[in-house]
């Protein structure tokens, strides 16, 4: 039997190396103006995504989604790329460690702005950035 859908490339890309890379019948991308999905021969595209889910759709009912970072995407025949900051399993967020890793951002950006506090604002406003996504993802909301 031939498969429903047919399949492409994928590759999800960190500075730390690829997260997920195979065959898709489907990705989904945040991008910035809103969620971008492609299947296979898709128009060739370049676009900008910002913090949030991105997801793998594999066959069937198997989706594999990641919290991802800001990046790039790129789609040409029958391949998509999308490099982003940082992307984690949803399955593998711990959110007691992202609500930790989002309180103590905070707590040090507080003490940068007070003038009490050491650090690179950009630094913080990124871990910020990254555990709020993490929450996102997983259902949780950051307060």
């Amino acid at each position: 039997m031939a498969d429903a859908h047919p399949k492409f490339d994928v590759s999800v890309v960190t500075p730390d190396g690829a997260v997920y890379q195979g065959e898709a019948e489907m990705l989904i991308v945040p991008g910035q103006a809103g969620e971008i999905g492609v299947l296979a021969r898709h128009a060739p595209l370049v676009a900008t995504l910002k913090a949030g889910s991105t997801r793998v759709h594999l066959g069937g009912n198997e989706i594999l989604e990641f919290a991802t970072g800001p990046g790039f995407f790129k789609v040409e025949t029958d391949k998509a790329l999308a490099l982003v900051d940082d992307a984690v399993n949803v399955k593998e967020i711990d959110d007691v460690r992202a609500t930790a890793q989002l309180e103590a951002a905070k707590a040090e950006l507080e003490k940068l702005e007070a003038g009490i506090g050491s650090g690179d604002r950009w630094q913080l406003e990124q871990r910020i950035r990254h555990a709020e996504n993490q929450l996102t993802v997983s259902g949780r909301t950051t307060g």
